[in-house]
């Protein structure tokens, strides 16, 4: 049971927007079982549409398009639809009726012809519903193949999958399991991981595959299995991930399931504890912050941030004294550790998380080379700081400092 998805829209193609329909996609179909075969992304282009829709067909079972439903004349997945299927467009009243709503309701604008003409769909089609757009989903079938056509406005997609799309294949379609588990590690580049998983992996089972997915400071390590029988699949993932623990457990900081990012982890770890956080960033902007605050249910545990980008927010703000700054340096660990114990009292936290350093281009107002960055931590117990190089690349620089903060957080409240 695979699947194929098509992308269609000139804003992709050239840069102007990211593709992250297809990545939710592709999420959520392999959650049910089905597996994306290829990802394509096309322009607003009849005969490039008809020719993908073609070829797509011929491989996969379920071929889900998004993009190009909007009422302007640049969008023409419909009428090329009508053309691939030997059909032609005629008004949903229900559809229309709706449309008609959402103006009367939320939109200040008056209501045109244009927007009407959204109501007209492929006679052949069973029209999903779009309770948060004007523009249908559109599910149609050739032969065993569904072809499902949706708005490419993240929202309205992504609430057409999880309430309709998904359904109606779970219904339509027999599906083999997919199942996977992914481990967090942190500190440890991939080829070294690999190194000491070169005897695990070479005894792997058959019907387990494994990849390493890297990013900055941190490497996924996911086992994936797929067959019939569910409980025999997770048996026999569960069974490897076990002898993981004894070669590299020093660097696992959890197991992936809806969202194993590290700031999730950690804050289901003060939520257990009934602890709290706050940050005080300078070079890193706020982007400690923004993960964390990224996390549904943050407020439960994370108090604030205050970024001080400038040495005498340092001191007027965070209460690090102009002395320290003098003897030290603004990049040094004294004053990581005196940011990171400002912030926990102004806030009243039980940890913190302090950042400073030079991540470039220029020096600022440290005489520290380009890529020098500390790392303040305070806990219940005390304060820390750790010096890091982290290279010359600016957004390298922040991204990994953010990661590596996480790591050194995380292990402290592991303490507690």
């Amino acid at each position: 049971m695979q699947a194929e998805i098509i992308t269609i829209g000139d804003e992709i193609l050239i840069g102007q927007i990211v593709d992250s329909n297809s990545a939710f996609i592709s999420k959520e179909l392999n959650k049910i079982g089905v597996s994306v075969y290829q990802i394509t992304s096309i322009q607003d282009d009849r005969e490039h549409i008809l020719k993908s829709l073609k070829e797509a067909g011929e491989r996969s079972s379920v071929v889900i398009i998004t993009g190009g439903l909007g009422p302007t004349k640049d969008d023409v997945t419909k009428h090329t639809l009508c053309e691939f299927f030997d059909d032609e467009l005629v008004r949903d009243d229900s559809v229309l009726h709706h449309i008609e709503e959402l103006f009367k309701k939320y939109i200040t604008t008056p209501i045109s012809d244009l927007n009407r003409e959204q109501a007209m769909v492929p006679s052949k089609a069973t029209v999903l519903h779009n309770e948060f757009g004007t523009a249908p989903g559109i599910w149609m079938k050739k032969g065993e193949t569904a072809f499902v056509s949706l708005p490419g406005v993240p929202y309205e997609m992504m609430n057409l999958i999880k309430k309709s799309v998904l359904p109606k294949i779970i219904e339509e379609y027999e599906r083999p399991h997919i199942v996977h588990k992914t481990i967090l590690t942190y500190g440890m580049g991939e080829s070294a991981i690999a190194e000491k998983l070169e005897h695990w992996e070479d005894n792997l089972p058959s019907f387990i595959k494994f990849a390493y997915l890297p990013n900055i400071g941190s490497v996924r390590l996911r086992l994936s299995a797929k067959g019939t029988d569910k409980e025999a699949l997770l048996q026999g993932i569960e069974a490897q991930v076990k002898k993981l623990y004894p070669i590299i457990g020093d660097i696992i900081y959890g197991e992936e399931e809806e969202d194993g990012r590290v700031e999730k982890q950690i804050g289901t770890l003060l939520t257990d504890k009934k602890m709290s956080l706050s940050t005080a960033e300078s070079f890193t902007g706020g982007s400690i912050a923004e993960r964390l605050t990224s996390v549904p249910g943050a407020s439960a545990y994370f108090k604030g941030s205050m970024v001080c980008y400038a040495t005498e927010a340092k001191v007027n703000l965070l209460g690090v004294p102009q002395e320290l700054i003098d003897q030290h340096s603004v990049v040094s660990e004294e004053v990581a550790i005196a940011m990171a114990i400002g912030v926990k009292n102004k806030l009243v936290t039980d940890f913190s998380i302090a950042t400073t350093g030079n991540a470039g281009p220029a020096k600022g107002d440290s005489d520290a080379e380009v890529g020098t960055v500390y790392i303040g931590i305070a806990t219940p117990k005390g304060a820390f700081a750790q010096k890091f190089v982290m290279g010359k690349h600016r957004d390298r620089v922040v991204k990994k400092s953010v990661n590596k903060a996480f790591e050194l957080l995380y292990k402290e409240i592991l303490n507690f």
